[in-house]
């Protein structure tokens, strides 16, 4: 008689080596994703080293998923490893920084395109935003201001309802959103109106080259004072 109960039927198919139980998802997961986003949105400065023991204890994990983070990102070129071994937040050179640019302004670009026909609403949460860094501005809270920047433009990725481009534009600010923590070294850009005021002006007007344009400038002269902070 077979062991398989009536409501799972032995239908004798062998099923592949690589299938395994769906299990929750693990510390090291967790981690990684955490440190991902800090990433991203400019919570860790280029050079900044990230030792194992501190940095299982800050998670509260053991070292082995911490580990498993950290190399995992070291994979991906998001972080890196020095002379000794330890994790570092990579400095970029100016050819990436310059390429990253390129592909953002392209990508970015493109989304913002897309989504200048979308709802009223979905331009409002960009506005939302928007008025937050300029409250940030105002405050001189430049962390928040930088970490909402990054908000924004995943925003208007998210806006264009292009879910592989946005996987592609996510990878991209892990790689630069290191150096972007940069961005209010020498205070508020003098900026008027800002980017996002005519990225978001273009969208409510529809125009798609207007608001193509307006992420090239925002991209191109917002990050100019960033060209400071590249590895030789």
């Amino acid at each position: 008689m077979s062991s398989a109960s009536a409501s799972e039927p032995d239908t004798g198919e062998i099923l592949p080596d690589w299938v395994r139980p769906i299990v929750k998802e693990s510390l090291s997961e967790r981690a990684y994703r955490e440190l991902r986003v800090a990433l991203m949105r400019g919570q860790l400065r280029p050079d900044t080293r990230l030792r194992l023991r501190p940095m299982s204890v800050r998670f509260g994990i053991s070292a082995t998923p911490m580990r498993e983070a950290l190399l995992r990102l070291v994979a991906e070129k998001a972080l890196a490893l020095d002379a000794r071994g330890t994790v570092v937040v990579p400095r970029l050179t100016l050819d990436q920084l310059l390429e990253i640019r390129a592909i953002r302004t392209d990508l970015e670009g493109r989304a913002a395109a897309a989504g200048a026909d979308r709802r009223a609403t979905e331009v409002d949460e960009l506005e939302a935003i928007h008025a937050q860094i300029s409250q940030c501005h105002a405050s001189r809270d430049f962390a928040r201001a930088v970490n909402l920047n990054t908000e924004f433009h995943l925003a208007l990725c998210r806006l264009g309802q292009m879910p592989i481009l946005y996987e592609i534009v996510e990878l991209l600010w892990v790689r630069c959103g290191p150096i972007l923590s940069h961005l209010y070294d020498n205070g508020v850009p003098d900026w008027e109106p800002h980017p996002h005021r005519r990225i978001i002006d273009a969208l409510r007007r529809g125009n798609s080259d207007a608001a193509r344009d307006a992420v090239r400038e925002d991209i191109e002269h917002g990050g100019s004072g960033l060209f400071a902070h590249v590895r030789a």
